[in-house]
């Protein structure tokens, strides 16, 4: 969505967007030098806007400046990043099963 702001809440561990009082997340966990992404949660209120794409593309940019290696737990971003291989080549993407 068009000047989304999407924040990285590091205590929760998760990206956030909050609009009109809904948030939507995705929760990660660090692992040495791995970012792995757990859940996105997106609220029926703003499904449909792209914000779940958002929050993966979020990721993949913290991720990308931390030197960090994404591993896609959370089928949504599995799917979201296959569904962009543009974006999910500005980092190494690892399966889960390799952790």
């Amino acid at each position: 969505m068009p000047g989304t702001t999407v924040t990285n809440n590091e205590a929760e561990q998760r990206f956030e967007i909050t609009i009109d009082g809904h948030r939507a997340e995705l929760t990660y966990r660090s692992h040495c030098d791995r970012l792995v992404l757990v859940h996105t949660e997106v609220p029926d209120a703003l499904e449909g806007r792209g914000i779940g794409g958002d929050l993966v593309r979020a990721a993949v940019e913290h991720a990308a400046t931390h030197g960090l290696t994404l591993v896609p737990s959370c089928p949504f971003a599995r799917g979201w990043l296959a569904r962009h291989p543009d974006v999910a080549a500005r980092v190494k993407i690892e399966s889960v099963d390799d952790i």
